[in-house]
Order: C-alpha cells, then sequence, then structure tokens
C-alpha cells in the first residue's frame, strides 16, 4: 500500500505552529495508490516513490516483515525525479495512525515516534535526484531486543518543504509507502466494544426509529477490522429489529478506537427495548490471509414508551393512587362513626341502669330513714303470720 502524504497543495492536511515569527505548516494527506508508483506533483515538481525489487518481492504495494525482537530486515526505496530540474529530498520514518475518516495517516515530522519511526533508519536523511533519473534509497529495520510482540504500522516518507509566498509559511509535501512489521512472540487479537447507548424515537402505538451507538476498541496487539450487527429486542427476545448492512471499520492499529453510529427503522414501542451489538474480529496473517475471531457482544437497554401513551400512564397511576386514598379514607370514617355509635349506645345503656337501681323497693332512703313496715329493734312485739284454716294459734304467756 502506497502512502500519498502530499500530492496537490489543495489535498493538504496543514498544520501550523509558530517559530521565532514563522509559521511552519505540515501538509499530508493519505491516498492508497495499488502497485503502481506514487506520485507528488504540484509547483512544476513531481516525484515518485516505490518499493524496491529484492528478495522481498517485485512490485509490492507496501513493505511487509516479520521480525523477532532483536532482529533486523534490509530493503530499498526507490525514489524517481519526474521533473526538469534536481531535486533534493528528507527521507525519514513516522508512526502510523488512523484518521477520523478511516484513512492510515503518519504523525507529523516533529511528533514523537515509537515504533516504526525509531526503529526504522535510511542510510541517508537526505537524497538528491538528478532529472528524470530513479535512485534507490536502502534503508534498516531494527527491532529492540525488549520490544513488545505484536503488530506495528508506519511508514518511510520522501518530504519536500518549500515556502508559500501567498500564505507566508512554509509548506511540507510528503510522499511515503506503509510498513508494517509484525514482532515475533504471543499475539493476542483482541477487540471490545464500549459505551454501547441505544436512543429510541417514535410516535403512540406506532413503530419508530432507535439509534445505536458504541466505540470499537482494539485492546490486543495485532492489527483488527471486524464484521458488525446490530439488532434491537423487546421483552424476552420478542419483536427483534436487524439493522442493514453496516460498514466494516477500518483496520485499527493497537490501542485505537472507532465510534460506531448504526441506524434502526421499524423498532416497535415495546416498553423496554435492547440493543445488540455483535463483533466479529477479523485479523489478517504474515501470509495475507484474514481469519474471523470468535463473536464479541455487548447489550444495552433503553424504555420505549411514546410521550401520549407515558401520559395517559402517569394519569392513569394518579388516578389509581387517589382512588386507593379515597377508599382507605372512608374505611377510617367509617369505623371513626361505628365507634362514636357503640360508645353512645354503652352510655345510654349504664344511664338506664344507673337510673333504675335508684328507683327500686329497699334502697335506703335519705337521712338513714328506712321505708317499709319494719319494727323498731328492741321491742317485745310478736309479729304472727295468719294461720292457715284448721290451724291453731296459741300466745306464749
Amino acid at each position: 500500500m502506497r502512502l500519498s502524504l502530499a500530492g496537490r497543495t489543495s489535498a493538504l492536511r496543514k498544520t501550523a505552529s509558530a517559530v521565532i515569527g514563522l509559521s511552519f505548516v505540515a501538509a499530508c494527506a493519505v491516498v492508497g495508490l495499488g502497485a503502481g508508483p506514487a506520485l507528488a506533483e504540484g509547483d512544476d515538481v513531481t516525484w515518485a516513490v516505490r518499493t524496491a525489487s529484492n528478495t522481498y518481492g517485485n512490485d509490492r504495494s507496501s513493505y511487509s516483515y516479520a521480525v523477532n525482537p532483536g532482529g533486523s530486515a534490509e530493503d530499498g526505496l526507490v525514489v524517481a525525479n519526474k521533473g526538469d530540474t534536481p531535486l533534493a529530498l528528507a527521507v525519514y520514518a513516522a508512526d502510523g495512525l488512523t484518521t477520523s475518516t478511516g484513512q492510515l495517516d503518519l504523525i507529523a515530522r516533529d511528533k514523537k515516534s515509537t515504533g516504526i519511526g525509531i526503529w526504522v533508519a535510511a542510510d541517508t536523511p537526505t537524497v538528491t535526484v538528478p532529472a528524470g533519473k530513479t535512485v534507490e534509497v536502502p534503508f534498516k529495520v531494527t527491532v529492540p531486543a525488549n520490544a513488545t510482540p505484536g503488530d506495528y504500522v508506519g511508514g518511510i516518507v520522501t518530504s519536500l518543504t518549500a515556502p508559500d509566498a501567498t500564505a507566508q509559511v512554509n509548506v511540507e509535501r510528503r510522499l511515503g509507502i506503509k510498513i508494517k512489521l509484525r514482532v515475533g512472540g504471543a499475539l493476542v487479537p483482541s477487540l471490545a466494544v464500549e459505551d454501547l447507548k441505544v436512543a429510541w424515537s417514535g410516535a403512540a402505538l406506532a413503530r419508530g426509529d432507535a439509534t445505536v451507538t458504541y466505540t470499537i476498541h482494539n485492546t490486543g496487539n495485532a492489527v483488527e477490522s471486524a464484521k458488525q450487527a446490530v439488532a434491537i429486542t423487546g421483552p424476552f427476545g420478542r419483536l427483534r429489529t436487524e439493522a442493514g448492512a453496516i460498514a466494516a471499520p477500518p483496520e485499527l492499529l493497537p490501542g485505537e478506537s472507532w465510534k460506531v453510529s448504526v441506524p434502526v427503522h421499524g423498532v416497535a414501542p415495546a416498553v423496554l427495548l435492547t440493543a445488540t451489538a455483535e463483533l466479529t474480529p477479523m485479523v489478517t496473517d504474515e501470509s495475507g490471509s484474514t481469519t474471523a475471531l470468535a463473536p464479541i457482544t455487548a447489550t444495552a437497554h433503553v424504555w420505549a414508551l411514546p410521550w401520549t401513551l407515558t401520559v395517559l400512564l402517569i394519569v392513569l397511576i394518579v388516578a389509581v393512587i387517589a382512588l386507593i386514598w379515597l377508599r382507605r379514607r372512608s374505611r377510617v370514617r367509617r369505623k371513626a362513626r361505628e365507634e362514636a355509635r357503640i360508645a353512645e349506645a354503652v352510655e345510654q345503656a349504664l344511664k338506664a341502669k344507673s337510673a333504675s337501681t335508684d328507683s327500686s323497693p329497699g334502697a335506703s332512703a335519705p337521712n338513714g330513714s328506712s321505708t317499709g313496715d319494719v319494727a323498731p329493734v328492741g321491742e317485745g312485739r310478736r309479729v304472727t303470720a295468719p294461720a292457715s284454716p284448721g290451724a291453731t294459734a296459741s300466745d306464749d304467756a
């Protein structure tokens, strides 16, 4: 894969910084050009780069190596001057990165590399190519003995810096070729689905649209892409709705992340929705063959209640609560009335009993007197009852 990090001025990505009153602009854009030579044009200066032909192959689209820690590899970059005057170019290596558009780019020259950018060194930091001629620039890849196993991506670059009189800045045009390096050791490919969220919008009693968002994070040490599938279901897995075809993410370098947003249409308002994102990691081996790994999944939930139904549900809940409160209050009032009635009845019964006792015979009169024909104590009066027929009464003398 060729990396055209320059090309026409209109295609340049510019990054400016002030240096002693003069702005410096690093301009670069990444373009894959297949097996043909990468070409940079502009301001009557045109040059091309391609891989050298050697034991690694001919007409390669990019550089690819498998080197153990402490090992090395030697190769070459061919630079062709398409112009009419000699061309002086800088030659250096830089680490790679994936842009927000999914393209492979190289970090700016003033940024510090940690892999390819410091492990790859050209035999010369500059090269002068005569008009209409080509020059091969040898370079060497040296892997430190303590290098961590896994994949590393970067590129070797030819660079031309020239002043831009209109903008009063220096513009760097870069043209390079991708380098992929696999350091020997345990290869541990791993992807993670992070920050999965789902949002739903829809009308009452009608299907709506959902949006599922998540981040793919390369947590392993291999360059990986993935196949993606997203679906939304209602409770117990019912009312399943699948998203359409989802474009594969770019090949992510170890440690990189890629944000994904997937629309899902025609989702039923099933009260509680479950969104599932499934990734099938894809890893490319040294021979170029791609292998699918075991899928990984993540889920998230969202309430799917249209606002009209939500209002009706709230009104219903309030009505039920009010009904329960009114019934409870009515029971309390009835109980209070019953208790008052019973208390009043008891009080009336007690009053009636007291009045009856006061008016009964033999009851004590006021001031110690008594009622009825009772003989005074101490008198020797004898009282005899009337004799029954035939009975004889006698008086004791």
